[in-house]
């Protein structure tokens, strides 16, 4: 952008010392190249542009936050970059904005930023004009994911309240059912007929199945919102994930789902609670199954590394949205509708309390993977991944394919 500053300078150009000129674009130069390695060090993202909106300059973070290369956005509109901004909105008030915005590609961030114009003059005498718009970006996605984890554990504090409130409810008539339909029983035995007493007698015991089934119903609902301290054994996870695939084998037949196994043959026992862990991986495995309404692969991995063993399950279903995939440990949250909203907030509870974690993989119309992280021996603390320059968490570690012989089968 050629300024009035540059037309007087090269206006000039006749009448001065070479020497001069020399000295003096050598000292721009070098106060350029001095600013440009600040704006580059810094974690901030910044964006500058003319009045118009176009992109003048753009910093590292900022092109690391929104997935692009700073030569692809130069002399491009900021509306190209940050889709659906009211730029003339934005700039309209002619005073300093902040906003929050929450961006899905190339990682999922939320970000705050702040747009303030920019004076001056752009030779001395000139009158004072608008020579542009700042933007500053700041991360915030950490501060925003431990504000979600506090409300989720509040939620799930009140859900644990609710439901043992609910069970004690429910309890009371079941037991005071359970013991009528008792005397019931044994009056029909004195007094009624032989006859009357066996018909009326296999009611009962149906009535008094239902009531058990609707006891145990509840237990295991109080025990998949209760935080309970796992009961650690040396386990064997590939039994478990057999075990557990085993339990649906009559409803992904029906549904015309190919179940595959790649389990690692030489995986070591790990200190887990196996009927904990078997109840996430049911939750797992029923969740991509009614993601593959008709047919469709599951395919079910098993693998190792120096600290963790790591079991991915994979199908070929809808995936999920970017805006949904914020929201799947939402207490409630679900796209199904007669979901209930809690089973992968029950895994990850399950899969923390045993000192791993879980990485959900997922895009719309291309299947989802969800990977379970369990370490090799009981941790009492967990370490998080390392900040990146931009200040936000790592992925996890890709898992070694192929790092030993496994057992397939389909």
């Amino acid at each position: 952008m050629k300024t009035g500053f540059l037309d007087k300078l090269i206006a000039r150009v006749g009448r001065v010392d070479p020497e001069e000129i020399q000295s003096s674009l050598g000292r721009l130069v070098r106060e350029m190249g001095f600013l440009e390695k600040v704006f580059e060090a810094l974690q901030e993202g910044v964006i500058v542009t003319d009045p118009g909106g176009t992109i003048n300059y753009i910093n590292r973070a900022a092109c690391d936050f929104f997935g692009v290369e700073a030569e692809s956005t130069l002399d491009h509109g900021i509306a190209g970059l940050i889709r659906g901004l009211d730029w003339e909105g934005l700039t309209g008030a002619g005073e300093v904005v902040t906003r929050d915005l929450e961006i899905y590609y190339p990682e999922n961030r939320f970000l705050q930023f702040y747009l303030a114009p920019m004076e001056g003059e752009l030779a001395t005498g000139d009158e004072t004009r608008r020579l542009g718009y700042v933007m500053i970006f700041h991360d915030i996605t950490a501060t925003r994911k431990q504000t979600e984890r506090k409300i989720e554990s509040e939620k799930l504090t009140s859900l644990t309240l609710l439901a043992a409130g609910v069970a004690h409810e429910i309890g009371n008539p079941l037991n005071s059912l359970n013991i009528h339909l008792q005397l019931i029983e044994k009056k029909l035995r004195k007094r009624a007929p032989k006859v009357l007493a066996s018909d009326v007698g296999e009611l009962l015991q149906v009535a008094r199945g239902e009531i058990a089934r609707l006891d145990a119903i509840v237990t295991r609902f109080l025990h998949a919102v209760r935080p309970t301290r796992p009961r650690l054994e040396p386990t064997d996870v590939n039994r478990i994930i057999r075990e557990s695939m085993h339990f649906f084998d009559k409803e992904l037949a029906a549904r015309g789902i190919q179940v595959r196994l790649e389990l690692y043959s030489h995986l070591p026992a790990l200190p887990l609670d196996p009927e904990q862990i078997k109840q996430a991986f049911y939750n797992i495995i029923k969740n991509a199954m009614e993601a593959m309404p008709a047919e469709g692969e599951l395919s079910v991995r098993s693998d190792l590394n120096d600290a963790e063993a790591t079991i991915a399950f994979s199908d070929t279903g809808e995936g999920i949205t970017p805006e949904s995939m914020g929201r799947v440990f939402e207490p409630y949250f679900t796209t199904k509708p007669t979901g209930s909203g809690l089973g992968l907030l029950i895994v990850r509870r399950i899969v923390r309390e045993h000192g791993g974690e879980i990485e959900i993989l997922s895009r719309k119309s291309g299947g989802t993977r969800l990977v379970v992280h369990l370490p090799l021996g009981h941790r009492q603390i967990r370490f998080l991944p390392p900040e990146t320059a931009a200040g936000s968490k790592a992925a996890p570690a890709a898992i070694p394919a192929g790092s030993v012989p496994a057992e397939a089968s389909t």
